[in-house]
């Protein structure tokens, strides 16, 4: 095949391309940041089959004709471009996660392309509340912040829109080699202080590693599906102290815990929200998402990955984390 992936530079995007590669499918994919997309390059297989790179920043003037032209003979678009954050601003969050799309799919118009698989996220089911084994049927709440919103919108876009087959993934909190969101934020804390427990840290959480997202979305590539909405997980919730004790087994520190009300929490985050949007650029140290996140249980139901699409969580959680903190360690060598 040849496949066009948006958001290529990124954690997820990059190993999407890599595999693609190392599978021999040609791979064009977009990004922002050259000096990533070197390094995307540099891991690939180059030689062995086409890999291109094409800067391209979403909502600019020239960037839907630039998309159109990087899709040209491709037979299909993973579109992994967007603004993930807890925080930001809602122009940001349009133009990265909105405009993209609608570039996308007028790129499969333009193009005749008849697959498309756009990542998407559970962000969507989160309503300050315990949520277990959800299902893509479920009715979603009111969205809870600008990230899930803008997704949402974009969700819907793809699945309405004329290309003949369209499959949305939602993946639930992505770890892995290349990481530089979740566990790095999660390490950072651990290492400066004591890691809080909402609720005594009982809420369960449902990581997945990056290569079995990357086999969903293989997955949907060859899949024979008109349209589908899709959970992807390790299928393996944790309570949220387990996940701190793994990460302090798998990283070599000793873990510090503080049990914090989640109502004092909430609060003191809502008053870093109020300052962060009178000052432009600066980013709240916690959300009241992001205390959320570690006070409610999510859990996902894969009941329609596994029927749709055959997915099955190839990497164990414990295996995935271990992959991660050795490269995360030889990471640090090569810097030191």
């Amino acid at each position: 095949m040849r496949v066009l992936v948006t958001g290529g530079t990124g954690f997820l995007g990059r190993h999407i391309v890599w595999r693609l590669n190392t599978l021999g499918h040609d791979v064009v994919f977009t990004g922002r940041n050259e000096h990533h997309a070197s390094e995307v390059l540099r891991h690939g297989e180059p030689g062995k089959v086409r890999l291109d790179f094409i800067a391209l920043a979403h909502g600019t003037p020239n960037s839907a004709r630039a998309l159109q032209a990087a899709a040209a003979q491709a037979d299909a678009i993973v579109h992994c471009a967007a603004l993930s954050s807890p925080w930001g601003y809602r122009d940001d969050f349009e133009r990265a996660n909105i405009e993209s799309t609608r570039e996308v799919i007028d790129a499969c118009a333009a193009q005749r392309i008849a697959k498309l698989v756009h990542l998407s996220t559970p962000s969507l089911y989160f309503a300050f509340r315990d949520r277990l084994a959800i299902r893509e049927d479920q009715p979603l709440p009111r969205p809870v912040n600008e990230y899930a919103r803008t997704k949402g919108m974009a969700e819907l876009m793809v699945m309405h829109c004329d290309v003949e087959s369209v499959i949305a993934l939602r993946p639930r909190a992505i770890f892995g080699p290349w990481d530089n969101t979740l566990l790095p934020r999660l390490l950072r804390v651990a290492r400066q202080t004591r890691l809080p427990l909402l609720h005594g840290g009982t809420a369960l959480v449902d990581l997945t590693y990056v290569d079995n997202v990357v086999d969903a979305v293989l997955l949907a590539l060859s899949a024979d599906i008109e349209r589908a909405t899709l959970n992807i997980s390790n299928g393996e919730p944790m309570p949220v102290i387990d996940l701190f004790k793994a990460l302090a087994a798998a990283f070599g520190f000793e873990p510090r815990f503080r049990k914090v009300p989640y109502n004092l929490l909430a609060a003191i985050a809502a008053v870093f929200e109020g300052i962060a949007t009178l000052r432009r650029h600066w980013e709240p140290p916690i959300t009241r998402y992001s205390a959320g996140l570690l006070a409610f249980s999510q859990t996902l139901d894969l009941t329609q990955a596994r029927e749709r699409l055959g997915y099955f969580p190839r990497v164990p959680f414990a295996e995935g984390l271990q992959r991660t903190a050795a490269w995360f360690a030889q990471r640090s060598e090569h810097r030191e």
